[in-house]
């Protein structure tokens, strides 16, 4: 089981007390959206790296497409592998270990932390 599988589950379990029926949604655009925040990172880095090197590697038109192509993938890779007999059995693993509890407000900061040092990056570059 991935870092990611473990991050759904936390998510998915504390929105199932409280909104047992779009649990599984939250939790899947949740991990969607924090894969994009980190694949946003790494490209404003490897970007400003690329610049300050001097390399000349595609448009920045090119690269916000290539992102938001990126992006709709993950989306529907995430949507295909939550959604079905993968989370079933995910979810029984899941319980046999021991996972840690994360803090929710801490999860939901993951993302948010990870645009705001792309945004910081791409500013200083």
């Amino acid at each position: 089981m991935t870092f990611f599988d473990s991050l759904f589950f936390n998510v998915f379990k504390y929105y199932k007390d409280a909104k047992s029926k779009k649990a599984n949604q939250l939790a899947t655009m949740y991990i969607s959206i924090l894969q994009c925040s980190i694949l946003l990172l790494l490209g404003v880095f490897f970007a400003g790296f690329f610049n300050q090197m001097n390399m000349e590697t595609m448009s920045q038109d090119k690269a916000w497409m290539l992102f938001v192509m990126v992006s709709i993938f993950i989306f529907f890779k995430n949507w295909m592998q939550y959604a079905g007999r993968k989370r079933k059995v995910l979810n029984a693993k899941m319980l046999k270990t021991k996972s840690q509890n994360y803090s929710i407000f801490l999860l939901w900061l993951l993302p948010v932390a990870c645009v705001l040092l792309a945004a910081i990056i791409w500013q200083a570059v």
